[in-house]
């Protein structure tokens, strides 16, 4: 009997195609019909694309229709438009200068700095030139003309002007360059041609509190990348009317490329006067690339869910990315979390993509911007993140006749595995270190390498005060290995420092630190080998929790590490967990450079002589 029916299944060319086939095959006029011996067979093959083609757009259209599945940069924005949420431009690096100018004469009242002004810095023999977005002013102070906390931006400031012209009902106000960096956009309105005053727009993100005279702009990105300007419907924000001129002041960057630059020089003058001395408070950076659409996927519901306010420790993460977009990895905190409770504080550690830590300068930006979005009395604290430095001790066997390579290519292969999980995995707030993970990915270096014996060690920093009694509190925030009270108490404990003086030792002896096992920091100098203590009560340590506390020590001068001059005591230790996890503002590293990594052939395997009578293996302890 024949079918009426064509099955459908799958879109795929075959299955279509097959599907075809047996609908015809079972059509009495086709029943012997060859369709691959004949031309059939390409009217066959011409459906079956066409219906394939037409499933897959079916399916790619629904897919673009949700902002997890799309792949399309325009419908994820606009799909984010959708959720109140507009993606960041590319910044531009911006450095902090203090500009003195000499010769001017003592009659001169001020000094004006234009907007505009250039400052040129090279990097890597490529020059780029920094402007100011602003005008600045300085009178004289003890006879000394100077400006200080000057912002300056990598670019060049750019101004491009509309006409509005009501009855184009399709006028956009767009930003041409596809580097422009938004964040230093300036919206002013024109009376008209005729008319040069001028009213300054300021940005919005939302309705709330606006009515038909707010000078309010709001921003969206629009077609091939380029954000576009547009303003109130006369109800909500004021509208510009016929003949009002758009002013879109604004920079376009480089984005990444000047970050770092530290020495600045003036190009042209300031108010007539050249002759300037340059001192960088900041060196460049914050450069960015345009938001990404990954990270446009992860924080458009984010933001949805903060609904314009913070409360959450999530909403000021989600908010320290939307106003520093340089932002890699941030956490925040209540104060009453930390080991001292600070109360009615909220505490933010940012980990900056570009640059090291923020400087005064952004911190004091980031916070006031912030603040905006406060519930009741709650103050934003931002503070630089710490780093707890990880080192292994590894011994790797291999079997030399399962390879070509040499010891010395495993290890190399070996730090290369190391280092991408350093920058993939650790060094970000939640960047746990996983020892199994660790060892696995050693023994997946390569197919010869048999086993690895892996131990390790913690180390963490402390900068301290020259010359002046002090107490310094130490946190590992992991537990630190102490698995009976008096371990190890005459080798020194489990705890290990760099070397010092003190202040007032008439014999300027070297000094370290370590425990007795029972809670006890003991400072000692050596004579030869032998641990000579002076304070057997210098401090006291939690094993539990990670907690090293030193007091009253009043170091004078610190003795070299690894042979460098240093600024920093290192305090290392053994964790009790090989799992070691960052806690709050803490950030792992592996110091890979000064881990010992030992590649060795196995000499069981191998087949040597004596391997069954001189056959070693190492201490996992």
């Amino acid at each position: 009997m024949a079918s009426n029916k064509l099955t459908v299944s799958d879109f795929d060319f075959d299955s279509v195609k097959a599907n075809l086939k047996t609908f015809l095959q079972g059509q009495s006029e086709f029943q012997d019909y060859d369709f691959e011996g004949s031309g059939f067979a390409i009217l066959l093959d011409t459906l079956a694309y066409n219906t394939h083609y037409l499933g897959f757009n079916a399916n790619m259209l629904a897919n673009e229709m949700y902002l997890d599945s799309a792949d399309i940069r325009k419908n994820i924005v606009s799909l984010a438009k959708m959720l109140g949420y507009t993606p960041t431009s590319c910044r531009a690096p911006n450095a902090v200068l203090s500009i003195k100018l000499n010769d001017v004469p003592s009659t001169t009242t001020s000094i004006v700095m234009d907007k505009g002004t250039v400052f040129t810095t090279s990097i890597n023999g490529q020059s780029y030139q920094f402007v100011t977005n602003q005008s600045h002013t300085t009178q004289p102070i003890a006879g000394v003309y100077q400006f200080d906390n000057v912002n300056v931006f990598e670019g060049t400031l750019v101004t491009f002007k509309y006409t509005v012209n009501s009855s184009d009902v399709d006028q956009k106000f767009i930003i041409p360059a596809t580097n422009a960096d938004t964040s230093t956009l300036k919206v002013t309105v024109q009376t008209s041609a005729s008319d040069t005053s001028t009213e300054v727009y300021s940005l919005v993100n939302s309705f709330t509190g606006l009515d038909d005279t707010s000078k309010s702009y709001f921003i969206q990105e629009g077609d091939e990348d380029k954000f576009e300007v547009y303003f109130g419907d006369g109800v909500l924000g004021k509208k510009p009317v016929d003949g009002n001129i758009i002013i879109l002041e604004y920079i376009v960057t480089n984005k990444t490329e000047a970050n770092g630059a530290s020495t600045f020089s003036l190009s042209g003058d300031i108010d007539g006067f050249s002759n300037v001395s340059i001192t960088t408070t900041s060196n460049a950076a914050n450069g960015t690339e345009k938001q990404t659409k990954e990270s446009i996927r992860f924080n458009a519901p984010l933001q949805y869910a903060r609904q314009n306010r913070a409360v959450t420790t999530t909403d000021y993460e989600t908010l320290v990315k939307e106003l520093y977009p340089n932002t890699q990895s941030v956490s925040a905190w209540g104060g009453e979390d930390d080991e001292t409770p600070v109360y009615g504080a909220i505490k933010i550690a940012i980990k900056a993509a570009s640059g090291s830590t923020l400087t005064n300068t952004t911190k004091q930006s980031l916070i006031t911007q912030l603040k905006k979005f406060n519930v009741a009395s709650v103050r934003p604290e931002i503070v630089d993140p710490e780093t707890t430095t990880i080192l292994l001790t590894s011994n790797v066997k291999f079997n030399e006749n399962s390879t070509t390579k040499t010891a010395d290519t495993l290890k190399s292969n070996i730090i290369d595995v190391l280092t991408n999980y350093n920058n993939n995995t650790l060094n970000q707030f939640e960047g746990i270190f996983r020892y199994s993970k660790v060892t696995g990915l050693i023994d997946d270096t390569d197919e010869s390498i048999l086993s690895n014996i892996t131990t390790l060690r913690m180390r963490k920093t402390l900068t301290p005060q020259l010359n002046t009694s002090a107490r310094y509190n130490i946190y590992f925030r992991n537990g630190i290995y102490n698995p009976h009270s008096g371990h190890n108490m005459a080798g020194g404990g489990i705890i290990s420092t760099s070397g010092f003086k003190i202040s007032g030792d008439a014999d300027d002896r070297i000094y370290y630190l370590d425990d007795d096992g029972q809670g006890n920091i003991r400072r000692y100098y050596l004579t030869g080998s032998t641990r000579n203590y002076e304070n057997n009560n210098q401090g006291t340590v939690n094993y539990a929790t990670g907690e090293i506390v030193v007091s009253s020590l009043s170091i004078s001068s610190l003795e070299n590490i690894k042979g460098a001059s240093t600024s920093v005591l290192e305090i290392t230790t053994q964790p009790e967990s090989n799992d070691i996890i960052p806690v709050r503002d803490q950030i792992l590293n592996i110091d890979i450079a000064n881990s010992t990594i030992t590649v060795e052939t196995d000499t069981f395997v191998g087949g040597s002589a004596d391997a069954g009578v001189g056959y070693t293996t190492t201490s996992s302890y």
